[in-house]
């Protein structure tokens, strides 16, 4: 039986990725993305009801969510601590913690349901050693950690495990083209995301479950 996974943020270069990588193991992948390009289902995060009514739709159809990749993001920043705008922090608030708590909630019922569930975001090193410029954009992302600690915290004792799978950074093939001669040292490939998005399954949810995995080095 394959499984039911859904991708938040599908169209996106993470995103697809991922979607690629579980139709490539023959599950069945639900894409989510606020624009609805790339065949996703256009849901915007931010709605709470709309997340809940998508996932009373899920459940209806198929009784369970056997994985949850939350890939919403985005970055701002500034050259210096003083320099940093709140309006900054409220967009990051929104994208990184607003959208990963909506869909956290409404659809941990149907993780919980599953018999081999994964929950993963993509975290970042700056949520561990701020820097002055990335005030915002760190904090961000120590509370969407937070958020999903909870959450695996929740989950104990289930057959369903949430996990923090921390970059440096992404990189896309596209990218490389562009900048041939650039090294992009210590960057991730979404590729490689992918695949240790997947290779969570391989591993008991006891296991995994509230683990920070670096894949800085991978």
């Amino acid at each position: 039986m394959s499984r039911v996974i859904l991708v938040a943020g599908a169209a996106g270069p993470a995103g697809q990725a991922v979607v690629r990588r579980f139709e490539e193991l023959g599950d069945t992948v639900i894409g989510v993305d606020r624009t609805g390009a790339d065949g996703c289902l256009p849901i915007d995060l931010l709605d709470e009801q709309a997340v809940r009514d998508l996932a009373k739709r899920i459940g209806d159809e198929h009784g369970r969510v056997d994985g949850i990749v939350h890939l919403v993001g985005g970055w701002r920043g500034s050259k210096t601590f003083a320099e940093t705008s709140l309006d900054d922090w409220n967009l990051l608030h929104d994208l990184l913690v607003r959208t990963l708590q909506h869909v956290s909630l409404a659809f941990e019922p149907l993780l919980r349901a599953s018999d081999d569930g994964r929950f993963a975001i993509v975290s970042a090193k700056a949520a561990q050693a701020p820097t002055q410029g990335n005030a915002a954009y760190a904090t961000a992302k120590a509370a969407a950690e937070a958020w999903t600690l909870a959450l695996a915290d929740a989950l104990k004792g289930t057959a369903s495990a949430a996990t923090i799978l921390v970059v440096m950074a992404l990189v896309t093939e596209a990218m490389r083209a562009a900048n041939p001669d650039r090294p992009y040292k210590g960057y991730t490939d979404v590729a490689t995301l992918a695949k240790a998005v997947s290779d969570l399954w391989e591993r008991r949810p006891e296991d995994v479950n509230g683990q920070r995995i670096d894949l800085t080095a991978v």
